[in-house]
């Protein structure tokens, strides 16, 4: 059954350069795309510039809008072994990042949602893994998009020294062919999930003992709705799975979270919502009566 469509996000990956974000988001909009929410995936090896970048962004971003539209921004943050990833060194980030990316896409495609991905920040690595996800588990809906900037106008705008471009300097966004083999093979995804199982394991295995830390803390209604949206579920098909109200069951969720917070010590800044509960429970629930 062909999932309805709910609006556009914009994924788009981000090193030291804030201003590529906002150009792809301004020519997406120039071309009529109606685009709700972006999220950022960063792995930068110099933290200062990654976190200045980071700052300077989310100043285009007030109260969950953008240039007088709404438009929310979400950073994912790349972690393993409970440590947020700053570079990409080893096959086991690789991996990391790999899952994190299609735990993201998969989500979003669950939702329903039409995908932009941007890849011309940050590292080359993450453009790779973001489009070896995007062929298995992106349609035909989905777009790839690569930016061309003149050099010229890439001196005047480093760092965000300028974070919007005017039709005289020479932007371009550019689609970027893309398969999406999944589409026609389903078994590939399959077979992708196959493969990378044990991997995933091994990554989440550091994370057992802070599950069991939350688990320990709730009720066993609470435990119902973990257990529910770590299987992949949404907060209203948890409601309709125990036959109880989507408010009950954010309730529960904004405990849930509120526990996971404290033992995986994220600071206030941080937004995290039902996909932490996934990532993280995802295999510790399969072990619980």
């Amino acid at each position: 059954m062909k999932t309805e469509h709910t609006g556009s996000t914009l994924i788009a990956t981000l090193g030291s350069q804030p201003q590529i974000v906002t150009f792809a988001l301004d020519a997406l909009l120039e071309q009529g795309e109606q685009i709700n929410e972006v999220y950022i995936l960063a792995a930068h090896g110099n933290r200062v510039l990654a976190r200045r970048a980071w700052q300077r962004l989310q100043q285009e971003f007030i109260d969950d809008s953008y240039r007088g539209q709404r438009c929310r921004l979400r950073r994912v943050d790349i972690t393993l072994n409970g440590h947020v990833l700053d570079d990409i060194r080893s096959e086991a980030e690789v991996n990391a990042v790999f899952h994190t990316i299609r735990d993201l896409i998969t989500s979003l495609k669950g939702e329903g949602r039409h995908l932009h991905l941007c890849i011309s920040g940050g590292r080359r690595m993450m453009a790779m893994l973001l489009l070896s996800v995007a062929f298995l588990f992106c349609d035909h809906y989905d777009r790839v998009w690569h930016m061309y900037t003149p050099e010229e106008t890439l001196e005047r705008v480093k760092g965000g020294n300028q974070m919007h471009l005017g039709p005289t300097d020479g932007f371009r966004l550019l689609k970027v062919p893309m398969t999406p083999w999944g589409v026609y093979f389903p078994n590939l995804r399959h077979l992708a999930e196959m493969v990378t199982i044990e991997q995933r394991k091994g990554l989440l295995a550091s994370d057992y003992a802070r599950c069991q830390q939350v688990w320990k803390q709730l009720s066993q209604r609470e435990r119902e709705v973990l257990r529910g949206l770590a299987q992949g579920l949404r907060p209203h098909q948890v409601a309709k799975q125990l036959h109880i109200s989507l408010s009950t069951v954010n309730t529960y969720k904004t405990k849930i979270l509120a526990h996971c917070r404290n033992v995986w010590n994220i600071p206030p800044s941080e937004p995290i919502d039902y996909r932490f509960v996934r990532e993280h429970f995802a295999i510790f629930v399969d072990h619980q009566l």
